[in-house]
């Protein structure tokens, strides 16, 4: 599993070799997790997230960065359709479209954590599901007030209340980052959900945001976007939390399906973002029965050093917003 403080490290997964078994949340509550009528997305427009880095140039520590990640592990898609070792995998995306009662949520790193404001349905789903064993995330699109919810190792007490973590909720209209050395319910502070592979958007043919990462080691420091780290050493050869990498331009995708295809050409052009130590090049997307297993397992013919890292450096406007400078 991957932790905040860089304490344990995320089990790699297998990839399903069975018939593939859709949990009754996901069939009920996860099938589409797209905004109905656009008014809330994940991310403002002029959001980091959405910014592209297909043009930038490149980081000049970007070999050393890759070798710490692993130049030959593969790429991995940690999400999909159906269970793997009896769980579900992927982080489930909760809709609310409907505003719900304020929630009561205790938690365990109260001082970099948001201590209010959640608003958590009953039936929200939490990640590898409600016997997890892993980081248990928490993550609730409420369309109605656009903001996001997001609880790391949470836990339902009851009605309405729940303990965790850490947890922080984001106004997905605003580009204010949390403040300077605060975690979130990810290690670099970063919200969860704008960072997510969404199935209805890969369906769609279009994954226009950066994806959340995961590396196995990380240096004790950030750059922004992130705003905390969790690292493992004070070692310049590891990547610092908040560092973007992409998928070389060279990189052949033709012979990918369409919904593997939507996010080789988002990390082409989005490239991912390192959010938490875990295992190495795991991307993180949207538990939904939707997915084609198949089409995503193509992904891992990728590896390490099929990537390269940005120097993004020129994209900050200013240290404490997301909003990325006018080109």
């Amino acid at each position: 599993m991957a932790t905040k403080h860089g304490a344990a490290i995320r089990p790699r997964r297998r990839t399903p070799v069975v018939a593939i078994v859709v949990s009754a949340v996901a069939a009920t509550c996860l099938v589409a997790a797209g905004p109905q009528d656009g008014s809330c997305r994940t991310a403002p427009p002029d959001s980091f997230w959405h910014a592209a880095v297909d043009t930038l140039p490149v980081h000049p520590d970007s070999a050393r960065y890759v070798a710490s990640i692993g130049a030959a592990e593969p790429l991995h898609p940690d999400f999909g359709a159906g269970l793997v070792d009896g769980q579900p995998f992927g982080i489930p995306i909760t809709v609310s479209d409907t505003t719900v009662p304020e929630s009561k949520v205790t938690l365990d790193i109260a001082e970099e954590s948001d201590t209010s404001g959640y608003r958590i349905p009953q039936n929200a789903g939490i990640e590898n599901g409600p016997a997890s064993t892993g980081d248990r995330h928490v993550v609730v699109w409420d369309r109605a007030l656009c903001k996001s919810y997001e609880l790391w190792n949470a836990t339902q007490q009851g009605d309405n209340a729940w303990h965790a973590g850490s947890g922080a909720v984001f106004d997905l209209r605003s580009n204010e980052l949390r403040p300077a050395d605060w975690t979130s319910a990810d290690a670099a502070g970063l919200a969860i959900l704008p960072g997510l592979v969404r199935y209805d958007e890969a369906a769609g043919g279009l994954v226009d945001h950066a994806i959340r990462m995961t590396v196995p080691r990380t240096d004790q420091s950030y750059v922004w976007p992130a705003r905390h780290q969790a690292g493992a050493a004070a070692d310049d050869s590891l990547p610092p939390m908040g560092l973007r990498l992409r998928l070389k331009s060279s990189v052949d995708t033709s012979g990918l399906g369409p919904q593997a295809l939507a996010v080789a050409e988002a990390l082409k052009k989005y490239g991912a973002i390192v959010a938490d130590n875990g295992s190495a090049w795991y991307l993180t997307g949207e538990e939904n029965p939707g997915w084609d297993n198949d089409q995503l397992g193509a992904l891992k013919g990728f590896k390490g050093s099929d990537f390269e890292a940005v120097d993004a450096s020129m994209l900050q406007q200013s240290p404490d917003s997301g909003a990325v400078a006018p080109r």
